[in-house]
């Protein structure tokens, strides 16, 4: 499958049904995503947030960051994080990422995960002010790491992406209503990734 919008960007249809998702898993070349995860690691104000799990507060296996529009809040799982304003590298992938999807974004959530034990568990990103179907962008640069999915009812149906350094996968439709996923852990990765969930938030 080929990207009219983008000629030479191949794409994979990872799931159509009950949901839309595609990966693209060289969105931005080699070069490119080199310097965009330099200049991520050194520019972000990336920070380790608490978060709530099970009645206890614990620390989040990875640093966070969110920047986006400044007059729209956001958060997660009890959490109201600081929104930083744009910035150079992020609005370069911004436009890149709105050209292809045809989406206008507000915010962009960075996850930095710094070795193989930071993860993310199971979860849907269907918090109400992201609208009833929404569309997640996901950009990732660094060591590629293992992207999950699985039907959020029965647990099965799992699906499983290996993320590269420079890929985008794209979640549509009804994603958020009948599917989960996760990133997990593993004993094997060294080395750092970095990524980038583009979504639109309402107000």
């Amino acid at each position: 499958m080929q990207n009219t919008l983008f000629p030479n960007e191949k794409s994979s249809q990872i799931i159509n049904t009950d949901g839309d998702v595609t990966y693209y898993p060289s969105f931005f070349s080699q070069e490119e995503s080199d310097q965009i995860m330099s200049d991520l690691i050194k520019n972000i104000e990336w920070k380790q947030e608490p978060i709530w799990m099970f009645g206890k507060k614990i620390m989040q296996p990875r640093l966070t960051a969110l920047y986006g529009d400044p007059n729209v809040a956001y958060g997660y799982s009890g959490i109201i994080m600081k929104v930083y304003p744009w910035n150079e590298i992020l609005q370069t992938i911004k436009a890149k990422v709105e050209t292809l999807s045809n989406t206008d974004f507000t915010h962009v959530l960075l996850n930095y995960y710094r070795n193989g034990q930071d993860s993310m568990g199971w979860h849907r990103d269907n918090e109400k002010n992201l609208g009833e179907n929404p569309t997640i962008a996901s950009v990732s640069f660094g060591i590629s790491r293992e992207f999950q999915l699985r039907k959020y009812e029965t647990k099965k149906d799992k699906k499983s992406i290996l993320l590269t350094h420079g890929s985008l996968l794209m979640m549509q439709g009804e994603t958020q209503h009948f599917w989960e996923h996760q990133i997990p852990k593993s004993n094997k990765i060294i080395n750092p990734r970095i990524n980038l969930t583009f979504r639109k938030v309402l107000g």
